[in-house]
């Protein structure tokens, strides 16, 4: 998917604030009000926001398709029928907006690092959310400096969030010490996320999930049972599928690898081991009713967000 709506000039490697200024225009194409996410298990469907409103206007019947947490057990109790809870809409709905800028996120092949198109579509997202008229707030974490923005209201707030995003200290150290894997950084961030949430909040975390783990899934499911979470998984193609067979020298600041891909079971392995790992997400998101969708480097973030949320048609 080519980055249309990104200037050709733009870096690939880092992102600046009037850039992600320049995404205000195309974030009103994007509706924060209905998913179309393509799952692995259950193909397509739409889910509309549970977490948009949290005042109770009534109950009715239970009907194929609602969400079963949503059921009205004590008018159930009464009936010989399920019934469940209905919410009037509410503005200004908390919208968190999660950001990872670790070591691991600074890396492409094509396209523009995982770190710079998860910053775009976090831009798109915070724009989206200034125009539906939704307060926004955030956490932008890296393997050296954790920020958080408490959900505003306005124009301002989205400006607060794509500053912070900008200005980041790890885009400026990107590079950690060999032994560690960033797992400790992630957890704290969605430690850090629970604490901050509040219930009825819409949740998105942009991040590869690598080192995502079993204390950290924890925290990233306690949020799911009182929020809408939609996962941003990011990945190069590199990580999916290896090169053409041959020999290949990967460059980082201060170190290089040489790799050579002509095994044909070595290739094999490579590419299920990737699968195996998204499947087991995949898994985790759909037994805790996290949204997910995926985020090439080389997918244009407006497409999409667009193509996973829908367009907004007002």
């Amino acid at each position: 998917m080519r980055l249309d709506h990104i200037p050709e000039n733009a870096s690939p490697v880092d992102v600046t604030q009037s850039g992600l200024i320049r995404l205000n225009g195309p974030a009103r194409a994007i509706a924060l009000d209905v998913l179309r996410v393509n799952s692995l298990q259950t193909g397509a469907y739409v889910s509309h926001f549970r977490g948009r409103g949290m005042e109770f206007d009534e109950s009715r019947p239970y009907q194929p398709g609602d969400d079963p947490r949503s059921i009205d057990w004590r008018v159930t109790a009464r009936s010989t029928t399920a019934y469940t809870k209905l919410f009037r809409e509410e503005r200004e709905r908390p919208v968190l907006i999660v950001v990872d800028l670790r070591a691991n996120m600074h890396f492409a092949t094509r396209g523009c690092y995982k770190s710079v198109n998860a910053s775009r579509a976090a831009a798109l997202l915070s724009w989206a959310a200034h125009h539906r008229g939704d307060r926004l707030g955030g956490l932008i974490f890296g393997d050296n400096v954790h920020r958080e923005m408490k959900p505003r209201l306005g124009r301002q707030a989205a400006l607060r969030f794509v500053h912070a995003l900008a200005q980041h200290p790890d885009w400026q150290t990107r590079t950690r010490d060999p032994n560690d894997d960033g797992e400790a950084a992630l957890t704290t961030a969605l430690a850090a996320l629970r604490r901050v949430s509040r219930p009825g909040s819409l949740v998105v975390v942009l991040s590869d999930f690598s080192g995502l783990s079993r204390t950290a899934q924890s925290y990233l499911s306690s949020i799911a049972r009182h929020n809408e979470v939609l996962a941003v998984t990011l990945h190069d193609p590199f990580e999916r599928d290896l090169p053409p067979p041959g020999r290949y020298r990967l460059v980082a600041d201060h170190d290089e690898l040489a790799i050579d891909t002509y095994a044909v079971a070595a290739r094999r392995d490579y590419a299920e081991a990737f699968d195996a790992r998204r499947e087991e997400f995949a898994a985790f998101c759909q037994r805790y009713g996290i949204h997910q969708m995926s985020m090439s480097t080389e997918d244009d973030p407006v497409e999409a967000l667009q193509t996973a949320l829908g367009r907004r048609t007002r």
